[in-house]
């Protein structure tokens, strides 16, 4: 298992976190064989050992057993880089939340800088047709132009052009040239109708993007404020191809804690998990983010927090304050990483990246 991790350049107790967040979420595991396994420990977060002790009871086998179904089937999902493997598709991420306000944008964006700032290549797509990513970054007018192709052209097989013509560069020097936007466009709104009259319309957004996937290392969507067929293209774009490894591409979910949060991610898990059972495909959830968090809001809003901070399935990531440096980088249209490079913002979006072991 270390040996493992370490070719997956994540360290013992990150892979023990994951193997544990996929037997949550596993049925009808099988027994592992345990006779004469040596022993060994890591650390989990706060709280792990209990809950998982509970899970095994519930399942009515041992901690041990559990601990070596979680550890088997970590294994089975990350073979050693040294065995053939079917090539690894572009990661595929998407920041989703139908609610509005809870910070995709600022989540997606965030991410992106910090990887790319990190060597990856990476593109990010204004997946929401208010396109605040866009505009944020400094590309407002673009989504306005005239007689030009967009991406929706593209998925509903209109378009004409490449779709790299529709690329613009972040030309920030702590990204070097690695960080492009695909930007939204005014007929985005329109697109849960279009691509009602699209064939095969869950798989639309990825035969657009297909030309695009050999150029990046990722790419990242800013979700859409509403569920539907939009939402539905977009979950389909991060399921987990074959021959990926688990928890590569998926879903992030920023939330805030408060109640109306909880039930928005019911209604997008709902949908996440109806489209996964009717098309048979899976769908990894890479965890939660808990945004603009305030303990001074009341009892509430920490009771909210301890709430989501009990899922272990999905797991929270990362609990970000509500500190200013994000808006003020929105509101000048500047990147966050250029604009407070050493601020508490940029540092958390920087460990969000190493997140996704990419």
């Amino acid at each position: 298992m270390k040996i493992r991790a370490f070719e997956h350049g994540m360290d013992i107790q990150d892979a023990t976190e994951h193997a544990i967040k996929a037997w949550y979420e596993a049925d009808d595991v099988p027994e592992v064989d345990t006779d004469g396994a040596k022993t060994w420990g890591t650390f989990l977060p706060v709280g792990g050992p209990d809950e998982f002790k509970a899970a095994c009871s519930e399942r009515g086998i041992t901690y041990v057993q559990g601990l070596a179904q979680a550890l088997t089937l970590w294994l089975g999902n990350h073979p050693s880089p040294t065995t053939p493997l079917v090539s690894q598709p572009v990661v595929r991420v998407i920041v989703a939340n139908q609610k509005g306000g809870v910070g995709k944008t600022f989540i997606s964006s965030g991410i992106a800088q910090a990887l790319a700032e990190a060597g990856r290549r990476v593109l990010i797509i204004d997946y929401d047709p208010q396109g605040h990513l866009t505009a944020e970054l400094g590309f407002e007018d673009l989504m306005y132009e005239d007689d030009v192709e967009t991406l929706m052209m593209h998925m509903d097989g209109t378009a004409k052009g490449d779709i790299h013509d529709l690329l613009v560069a972040l030309d920030q020097e702590r990204f070097g040239e690695r960080l492009h936007l695909l930007p939204a466009s005014d007929d985005a709104f329109l697109r849960d109708v279009a691509l009602s009259k699209v064939s095969f319309s869950e798989a639309a957004l990825e035969r657009a993007l297909e030309p695009l996937e050999e150029d990046y290392d990722v790419i990242i969507i800013d979700g859409p404020p509403s569920l539907g067929l939009n939402m539905d293209t977009a979950l389909y774009y991060v399921r987990r191809r074959e021959g990926e490894l688990a928890d590569r591409s998926g879903v992030i979910t920023p939330v805030w804690a408060n109640k109306a949060s909880h039930r928005a991610f019911r209604l997008l898990k709902s949908q996440k998990d109806d489209l996964c059972k009717k098309g048979r495909i899976q769908v990894d959830y890479l965890g939660l983010i808990i945004n603009a968090y305030d303990s001074r809001r009341g009892k509430l809003v920490k009771e909210n927090k301890d709430e989501w901070e009990k899922s272990s399935s999905p797991a929270v990531l990362a609990v970000i304050g509500d500190l200013k440096e994000g808006r003020e980088a929105a509101d000048g249209e500047i990147p966050l990483l250029e604009y407070a490079p050493d601020s508490e913002h940029a540092q958390a979006m920087r460990d969000l990246a190493k997140e996704l072991a990419v």
